[in-house]
């Protein structure tokens, strides 16, 4: 698959709900009212900012509407994203919108174990529609949250059957006692801060289940200690030969974009899959928070805003 450069699309704010407290989702949609381009639940769009800043959101909506929806959580102390949606995207508003793309698939599997927290919940909600809908496969649903005022979408998901669990109110949730009642091929999905994440993931480690499938908002933590991508290399595009040397203290996109080479980029945490670029040759080492161990084995693909080469030289289908 060659790499192709994705262009933005003007759309246009159809509705704007307060949804929970601090939380708020907006509806957007052709300007001319043609139906938007199909997705699958899990996916994400890139939404540029007029603050200059460009933020990745996933789409909560139904997976066969005509129009997208994001959910967005104020955060006190991001950097301005969240702010901004808030206080100044209303109906009528135009924003610019890139995608969407699914690092986040929903895989078919004999059953379904949903954990999220807070507005973790957002890919999950077209999720459980087409498990229910479409699969018709059993399914467990937790939702946590700070407060039950807190929870978007509580009254819809509860009346579905999802367990709610506010923390003011029950305690962190029991993911041993969860994860320990689900069968060994039931496919867990988690997705929400990254404490949580991290607390699935050990559990799934601790009872001996498969790792689960899990989204990131915020980059890991990464130990890059005696990483061998810590030093200078060289990378090469397929389509021209050209070649660019990329110091230890740079990044594969930095070192890209000075030189005019126009690459996808937009996190640069190695967190929204945005820049996901095919590699030809070369030994990648991996520091992104989106591909698979199983992904990352292979070594078809790398986040070149976060990852780097284990060896002398990569070449990229650029």
């Amino acid at each position: 698959m060659s790499y192709v450069y994705e262009e933005y699309r003007d759309l246009v704010v159809i509705e704007r709900v307060e949804e929970a407290e601090g939380v708020v989702t907006i509806r957007v949609g052709a300007p001319t009212g043609e139906k938007l381009p199909s997705w699958e639940p899990g996916a994400h769009i890139d939404v540029q900012l007029g603050n200059g800043i460009e933020r990745q959101y996933s789409l909560c909506s139904h997976f066969g509407a005509d129009t997208w929806r994001i959910a967005v959580l104020r955060e006190a102390n991001g950097r301005g994203g969240s702010a901004y949606v808030h206080d100044n995207i209303h109906v009528g508003d135009h924003v610019r919108t890139r995608g969407p793309r699914n690092h986040f698939p929903l895989v078919d599997a004999p059953s379904y174990l949903f954990i999220a927290g807070g507005v973790g919940v957002t890919p999950m909600v077209p999720m459980l529609g087409q498990v229910i809908f479409d699969k018709g496969a059993p399914w467990t649903f937790y939702y946590g949250g700070r407060t039950r005022n807190s929870m978007a979408f509580r009254d819809r998901l509860e009346a579905l059957g999802v367990v709610l669990w506010p923390q003011d109110e029950k305690g962190l949730l029991p993911l041993d006692e969860i994860l320990s009642k689900a069968a060994p091929d039931t496919a867990v999905y988690c997705c929400g801060p990254e404490p949580l994440i991290a607390a699935v993931e050990e559990a799934c480690a601790r009872l001996g289940r498969p790792v689960p499938h899990v989204e990131r908002f915020a980059a890991k933590p990464v130990d890059t200690a005696g990483d061998p991508g810590d030093h200078e290399f060289t990378v090469v595009l397929n389509s021209s030969g050209a070649e660019f040397t990329i110091p230890r203290d740079r990044s594969i996109i930095e070192v890209l974009l000075d030189n005019g080479v126009p690459v996808m980029s937009s996190c640069t945490e190695g967190v929204c899959g945005t820049c996901e670029t095919k590699v030809i040759s070369g030994d990648i080492a991996h520091r992104d928070s989106i591909l698979s161990e199983e992904d990352r084995e292979e070594g078809i693909y790398m986040m070149p805003c976060v990852s780097r080469c284990k060896g002398d030289r990569l070449v990229l289908d650029i």
